[in-house]
């Protein structure tokens, strides 16, 4: 690897290389050393930069916790669009889709970065957390619209919209859920929590 990449090159490449081991290998195969040879950098780069292993890991959730803004930025505009139904399955799919059901598994595997974790994040996984609050958001937007029923509970049905797509998502082994089987699942926990849909 050449001398002088920025920092934040530096970083996109190792949480990168992070992502596709996580994937493809699961918690236990997130080693310092397999994340720097999959990013093809010397075993040192990933130490001059953190700590130790446990402070990259949790930077690494952090930042894949941050790319959530987006995510929900866009599902916050949606508001008002579409069907609510239909706008939650897209999120939904796009949560669970990425990385994040495998950052859940890192973080029930690994002590010390859960831990390290509660430093910055008292409460709740990171990236489920985040993803509840981001649908619960969406919900409020749109029971102000009068889409969503005056007295419904957006948090816990945000709750329940993620611990159920969590379920759905978790198994890495098996084929991942169509847009057909979120979209029942979303409509059975919105008609559970009043006739939503």
């Amino acid at each position: 690897m050449p001398t002088g990449v920025a920092l934040r090159d530096v970083r996109r490449q190792l949480f990168e290389a992070a992502d596709r081991i996580l994937l493809r290998d699961g918690p236990s195969g997130l080693t310092s050393r397999a994340v720097t040879t999959e990013a093809g950098c010397a075993k040192g780069v990933l130490h001059r930069h953190f700590d130790d292993f446990d402070a990259f890991l949790a930077d690494y959730v952090l930042d894949r916790v941050e790319r959530l803004a987006p995510e929900a930025a866009a599902l916050r505009s949606a508001a008002g669009s579409g069907t609510v139904a239909g706008n939650l399955t897209a999120a939904l799919i796009a949560v669970f889709g990425s990385v994040a059901v495998a950052i859940v598994a890192l973080i029930t595997f690994r002590d010390e970065l859960r831990a390290r974790l509660r430093h910055t994040w008292p409460a709740g996984v990171p990236v489920l957390t985040e993803a509840a609050e981001m649908i619960a958001g969406y919900l409020a937007a749109e029971r102000e619209r009068g889409r969503v029923p005056a007295g419904a509970d957006v948090d816990t049905l945000a709750a329940m919209l993620i611990g159920t797509g969590h379920l759905l998502f978790a198994d890495r082994t098996g084929a991942r859920p169509d847009e057909e089987a979120v979209g029942r699942m979303v409509s059975s926990v919105l008609n559970s929590g009043g006739r939503l849909g």
